[in-house]
């Protein structure tokens, strides 16, 4: 049996959502940004070569970005999030194991295909998703996870590998280990790369040649299973599915600072039922949840305010009808007028699997009830939209909702929003 991985990355992906239905866009440089227009988290290429920072804060380069012309746009989620299913549905044509790593990388399985020629699967991955979807990727094949994104980000780089890399020759596995600085291997943070260079490890090929003890001793279990990647040894397999979470937060940055308790409800009530569903689509109940409450770090002193109140249910659920009242009537706890607020959230956490609830005994057995009305709302949410159906105290003024002033329209999911040929 053969071992060989496949990462496909989209390349700067929430641009490259951006430009597909804007091909007017092409060539010109495009940032996108963060919750509430705060920060750059996406950056084309040519933006990259005007020296704009991952993380720079907009009102920093505001006119850095009018001088330049670039492009700025606010998180479209739902069009990411669409374009990148789309994305793993073209990628399943090509391994029946596929491992959706993040919004904008997969993992496939290619190990055990005989007799096929591994440098033209991966040419024709790399060929059949911009075509597919309007996505361009970069490929990179390796025996281990850890191999397979060392080619893919070299892929990237090199001209020569032209968005394709197949890493099976040692020699060329060796190259592209020295080629690649510490800092920049899967699983090596910052952190461990300053550690590291003060014993002369400085690259992914110095790592590998370092003995399991002192791997075990400066970077942990965790870290000999990285080396061991590098090496060529499989030690991480594919999720095919994705492990349940064992605490699950829903929180947002308000639009604007709210003063009303009415107002931050509606938030909190709508991060409840986005929890609750979450534990669903895991197939899991809570035991737990803690409210919190904050204003900005930033306020003025004596305007600082920040509170959260933990409540135990009487029994795990992932009753809407159950987490949000108690929900609610926390947040109404460290309520405090007079304050500014920033943020609401909730955690759910003492999850465990829907099967394995023991229900209480003084506890009204509404379950069944419950459990119908569920599968009902989460049919329809996921028919037509998460906001299709909700409760009254989560309200319609929507004052809370983040700023996303620069959206593009949402151009797959939206019918109002289908682009319209003349």
């Amino acid at each position: 049996m053969t071992s060989l991985f496949a990462l496909v990355d989209c390349n700067n992906f929430y641009a490259s959502c951006e430009r597909l239905f804007n091909p007017d866009l092409i060539g010109k440089p495009i940032v996108v940004l963060s919750n509430n227009d705060g920060c750059v988290i996406a950056r084309s290429n040519e933006a990259k070569a005007l020296g704009i920072k991952m993380g720079a804060p907009l009102f920093e380069i505001k006119d850095l970005l009018a001088r330049d012309g670039v492009h700025v746009f606010s998180s479209n989620y739902e069009l990411y999030g669409d374009m990148s299913r789309r994305v793993v549905l073209t990628l399943s044509e090509y391994s029946p194991n596929v491992e959706v790593y993040s919004i904008d990388e997969s993992f496939l399985d290619l190990g055990n295909f005989l007799h096929v020629d591994i440098q033209a699967h991966a040419r024709a991955i790399w060929e059949r998703v911009p075509i597919a979807t309007g996505i361009p990727v970069a490929v990179g094949v390796a025996a281990t996870k850890t191999l397979a994104k060392l080619a893919n980000r070299l892929a990237k780089k090199s001209r020569k590998a032209n968005g394709v890399l197949v890493l099976t020759d040692p020699v060329h596995v060796e190259a592209a280990l020295k080629a690649t600085e510490i800092g920049d291997v899967w699983g090596v943070g910052r952190q461990y790369a300053r550690k590291l260079a003060l014993y002369g490890v400085r690259t992914a090929y110095d790592l590998t040649r370092q003995t399991d003890s002192f791997v075990k001793r400066h970077m942990t279990i965790v870290g000999l299973r990285t080396v061991k990647e590098l090496r060529g040894e499989p030690c991480i397999d594919l999720e095919m599915v994705p492990p349940s979470k064992q605490n699950i937060c829903t929180s947002r940055s308000f639009g604007q600072p709210l003063i009303d308790l009415s107002d931050i409800e509606e938030a909190l009530a709508t991060h409840a039922v986005r929890c609750a569903t979450k534990l669903r689509k895991q197939g899991s109940c809570a035991s737990a949840l803690t409210v919190f409450l904050e204003t900005s770090r930033f306020a003025a002193p004596g305007q600082v305010y920040f509170s959260s109140r933990t409540v135990q249910l009487e029994s795990p659920s992932a009753s809407e009808l159950v987490i949000m009242p108690q929900a609610l009537g926390a947040l109404r706890a460290i309520f405090r007028s007079g304050f500014r607020y920033k943020r609401t959230g909730i955690i759910v956490t003492g999850i465990c699997p829907a099967g394995q609830v023991q229900q209480s005994l003084f506890e009204p057995d509404n379950r069944k009830r419950d459990s119908g009305l569920m599968d009902s709302l989460d049919t329809l949410r996921k028919r037509f939209g998460h906001s299709v159906v909700k409760y009254g105290v989560q309200g319609t003024a929507g004052k809370w909702e983040m700023q996303s002033g620069k959206l593009s329209p949402c151009y797959t999911t939206r019918l109002d929003d289908l682009i319209k040929a003349r």
